[in-house]
């Protein structure tokens, strides 16, 4: 990819062509997804997440458009991939806040909403994943003694899940809150929307730091056959 480019830039093509849209959530929230997928400290084979993808079971695919499709989700899960050794931006630059934007108040893009909402699925989805290699990580570090309890991981990612549910459904946040809480929580929506890549680094370090012992998978997913 070029520096420009970011993974969803693989999807869109499938998306203006409209074949085989009615079979996919939007781009944003596949693209979401499929950085999740990514970011999993033990990544799940294609069988397993591809069919999160799929919302129309009954559609009438032949098999030459499910291996398009196929390819596309694969090639998109390269480039995020890539994206992460290269410490290179991954996130639609839609869901970038950007200094042109209104500082008091603003609404948040859809599309930002839709990229959380995919990775908060498949967060979801790989819930026990995550636990797994969080348990051994609890084990080894258990004799360690240099631990920060101030800065756990648990609380970092509790932080990075916090600001990701808050920014994929504002109304419903707000709807959790008192009315102080509530006009607070709005005016801090441009400061909260500013640290969501610095949330998503550390997300993905998380995933790192947990996924220290397992086997190096980017090797067998970053390959091109």
């Amino acid at each position: 990819m070029s520096e420009t480019a970011r993974p969803i830039d693989i999807l869109l093509p499938v998306f203006e062509k409209g074949k085989l849209t009615h079979v996919l959530p939007s781009a944003y929230k596949a693209d979401g997804m499929i950085f999740a997928v990514a970011a999993s400290p033990e990544i799940p084979m294609p069988e397993q997440w591809m069919p999160w993808l799929i919302q129309s079971s009954s559609s009438a695919l032949v098999d030459k458009d499910v291996d398009a499709l196929a390819d596309v989700l694969m090639n998109n899960l390269r480039a995020h991939l890539q994206c992460m050794t290269d410490d290179s931006p991954l996130m639609p630059t839609r869901c970038e806040y950007s200094d042109g934007e209104v500082d008091t108040a603003p609404e948040i893009p859809a599309e930002v909403a839709q990229w959380l909402e995919g990775l908060l699925y498949v967060h979801q989805q790989l819930e026990d994943v995550w636990q797994q290699a969080w348990e051994k990580l609890s084990a080894k570090e258990a004799l360690r003694e240099d631990i920060n309890a101030s800065d756990t991981p648990e609380k970092r990612l509790s932080r990075c899940l916090k600001l990701f549910t808050t920014l994929a459904n504002v109304e419903l946040a707000l709807q959790y809150r008192n009315p102080g809480q509530a006009q607070q929580l709005k005016e801090n929506l441009p400061l909260l929307w500013k640290q969501l890549p610095a949330m998503i680094q550390d997300y993905i370090a998380l995933a790192g730091e947990l996924s220290a012992a397992l086997p190096n998978q980017f090797e067998t997913f970053t390959k091109t056959s």
